[in-house]
């Protein structure tokens, strides 16, 4: 199984406000739907409560929570992130996209980062992407910084890759 992180980030590596997104930039959804389609995508039930249409289509859903009689339509539920071992074949994909505690636990078992970096600090943070530590991860590609047209937010994407030791 190859497993990697998606997620958007402020400046300070915030990535959410009181259960929602701080920002949502148009092209930055569409990569995130293009990379992700065909995959499976890892989120903790309170990123599943946060889709405004449950489980994204044409992708494997997997919620990971500890309530036991959690129920998700369309969706796999795992307890323990060692579960998804069991359920996921060698060769699957695997797209961790939060939220915060989630993207702690895979990450050291995930191999790269797909990392969108909104050059702003927003007020009101209280959910963080874990710090990506340099003799841990290689910068792979970065393209930008672009800016959205809506909100008018500058932004680049960075993929690191784990170092290999």
């Amino acid at each position: 199984m190859h497993i990697s992180l998606i997620v958007a980030t402020d400046e300070n590596n915030g990535i959410g406000i009181r259960g929602d997104q701080p920002a949502f930039i148009s092209e930055d959804l569409k990569r995130f739907k293009a990379l992700t389609t065909g995959n499976t995508i890892v989120m903790g039930r309170k990123t599943y409560q946060a889709l405004p249409k449950g489980a994204l289509p044409n992708r494997r859903n997997v919620v990971l929570t500890r309530q036991r009689h959690f129920s998700a339509p369309g969706c796999d539920i795992i307890s323990q992130p060692d579960e998804l071992n069991n359920i996921c074949g060698p060769d699957e994909k695997v797209f961790v996209i939060g939220g915060g505690e989630v993207y702690k636990l895979f990450l050291s078992q995930s191999q790269e980062i797909y990392l969108t970096k909104i050059h702003h600090t927003f007020e009101g943070i209280d959910t963080w992407f874990p710090d990506i530590e340099d003799n841990n991860w290689e910068v792979k590609t970065t393209e930008g910084p672009f800016t959205d047209k809506k909100n008018g937010l500058s932004y680049s994407y960075i993929n690191f890759s784990r170092r290999k030791i």
